[in-house]
């Protein structure tokens, strides 16, 4: 008995001995490993995950509400444009950025933070992941190289207009907890989107992959937001003339589901539904509680009074640009939805983007007033309809489990009509003002000749009335009103109004003035302020401080006033 067990011990060690290499070369399971991607397909796979935290969702950090592409929180909701809604102790940490009081400890601020970076790391697995495929050939390894630089640049982006100087880190980065944020990060950003638009290709069969157009488009918003306008305005004018884009005939076609990726389309964020993944995560989970609640949504995200009213018109169909907000200009509106009270001249604009008491909401039925919204005195009478379905789309085109609100109306990041109305900014600037008018009544004229709401007799639901500028814009400065006007109602509620307020160096008066009015009306802003030189930019999260220690002392800086 002992010789066998003897025996067995010796072929057991010898066995172990001999199969110890391949033994511990076991990878372990549910992990990637850098073999795994040195190859076309592994860069490729590595590229979707990259892509896949585009829309602001990373599937670890929240839902997506602080992150999501829309920007409907720093964007819309910190502007004059948008409150938050729904009820006042609800997602309370939107609250304090919506009255310019949030501290560096906001949930909010850590998770846009904790996405975007996670963003950034991604995109730099595929550019590691470029340098160990083999099999890839240049115009593969430049195109691959091309899209992670743009994603990267996006990710970048939002961090900047955000966070303020944030650290840069690449693939050389061998610590980033020891990198500091001491300036901003223009030059890198520029240098990502440049690389993208001269290696990107003219068209993807892939509607979802970003275009040589994109890449301008996009760095042109960079250049803008640097006062670049010389620069921004070789781009747009290249975009403008030689894209293929055209406006679409109708307004409103930009924002429904029927028309996703149309001519006007330059950059859009795919949605998908009923995917076979639970709560349909790829149908903008950012935007998920922005639904209305009389379709059984959560009820963010409502237009505010200050935006409403900006679509006023006077008896010659032009916006009433010398009109001092107040609290005059609040449209009177039913509580029941009984009638449109108000009567006045109004851009057909208005009722294409928001759903107003007395007024068809898309077939939907007429907007039955208080009703249908989930707390007037926090959120107003108003309801979001730029990424709203048609009823006759629920269930096929929205989501069948989770938020009702999820459906596969795509987010139009970069469309002709931005591009031509950056156009006009830049001619205001540096080109010539009977140019920068030509482009206003592109858009002015398309939004005469669009469809009107109606009502099922086929009678306008409003006094609808839009007209074209007769002479071009007298002065620079007259031209930076219209065109600032023309801006915020032409792409409203879309994610850019806090930010073009801070980049034309406006958004201390306007918000103010927004404060002081609004706050007589809406109880959650009175007595909220905006601090210039500090609100501007959000604070870097305490988190991220807390954790940036090189020799016992923290790398990174907070912003000014946090």
């Amino acid at each position: 008995m002992k010789k066998l067990l003897n025996t067995i011990l010796i072929v057991i060690v010898v066995f172990f001995n001999s199969c110890s290499e391949k033994w511990f070369e076991i990878k372990p399971k549910g992990q990637g490993y850098e073999e795994s991607f040195s190859s076309q397909e592994g860069v490729e796979s590595l590229l979707i995950g990259a892509y896949a935290v585009l829309d602001g969702v990373n599937g670890r950090t929240g839902d997506g509400w602080a992150s999501a592409v829309t920007n409907w929180v720093w964007g819309g909701v910190a502007s004059d444009d948008a409150y938050k809604g729904s009820n006042p102790g609800d997602q309370s940490q939107i609250n304090m950025i919506e009255g310019f009081f949030a501290d560096a400890e906001n949930l909010y601020v850590a998770q846009h933070w904790a996405v975007l970076y996670d963003g950034v790391s991604r995109t730099n697995e595929v550019l590691r992941a470029i340098t160990r495929a083999q099999d890839m050939t240049e115009i593969e390894r430049g195109q691959a190289e091309a899209q992670a630089r743009f994603l990267r640049a996006h990710f970048y982006f939002e961090l900047t207009i955000i966070h303020g100087k944030v650290p840069f880190i690449d693939i050389h980065t061998e610590n980033p907890s020891h990198v500091p944020n001491d300036r901003l990060l223009w030059p890198e950003i520029e240098a990502d989107m440049e690389f993208a638009k001269d290696n990107l290709p003219l068209v993807w069969e892939d509607k979802g992959r970003p275009t040589q157009w994109a890449a301008k488009t996009y760095l042109a918003r960079v250049y803008l937001h640097q006062q670049k306008f010389a620069e921004a305005k070789v781009l747009l004018e290249d975009v403008y003339r030689n894209g293929g884009f055209s406006l679409m005939p109708s307004y409103e076609m930009n924002y429904m589901i029927a028309y996703n990726n149309n001519a006007e389309s330059i950059f859009e964020i795919q949605y998908a539904v009923n995917d076979g993944f639970g709560g349909s995560p790829n149908a903008g989970l950012g935007d998920g509680i922005n639904g209305p609640h009389f379709m059984g949504s959560s009820g963010f995200y409502q237009p505010s009074h200050s935006l409403v009213s900006a679509y006023r018109v006077n008896d010659a169909g032009l916006p009433l640009l010398d009109d001092d907000y107040s609290a005059d200009d609040i449209l009177p509106h039913s509580s029941t939805g009984s009638s449109v009270l108000y009567t006045a001249p109004v851009d057909p604009r208005l009722d294409h983007s928001f759903g107003r008491p007395g007024v068809p909401y898309l077939d939907w039925g007429v907007h039955q007033g208080d009703t249908w919204i989930r707390n007037v005195s926090n959120g107003g009478p108003y309801i979001n309809k730029k990424a709203m379905f048609k009823k006759s789309e629920q269930g096929s085109l929205s989501s069948t489990s989770g938020r009702p609100f999820l459906n596969a109306n795509n987010y139009r990041k970069f469309k002709l009509s931005h591009v031509i109305l950056w156009l006009a900014e830049c001619e205001a600037e540096v080109g010539t003002l009977a140019e920068a008018t030509r482009l206003v009544n592109l858009i002015r004229n398309r939004a005469k000749q669009s469809e009107v709401v109606r009502f099922d007799d086929g009678s306008p639901a409003a006094n609808y009335k839009v007209e074209l500028y007769a002479e071009n814009f007298p002065t620079r400065e007259y031209a930076r009103k219209a065109i600032q006007h023309e801006i915020r109602i032409e792409l409203a509620m879309e994610g850019y109004r806090f930010f073009d307020l801070v980049r034309w160096g406006i958004a201390g008066e306007t918000l103010n003035r927004y404060f002081q009015v609004e706050g007589a009306v809406m109880e959650h802003l009175r007595d909220k302020s905006f601090s210039v030189g500090q609100h501007e930019i959000w604070p870097v999260p305490q988190r991220q401080i807390d954790l940036s220690v090189k020799e016992g002392t923290s790398v990174l800086l907070q912003n000014q006033g946090y």
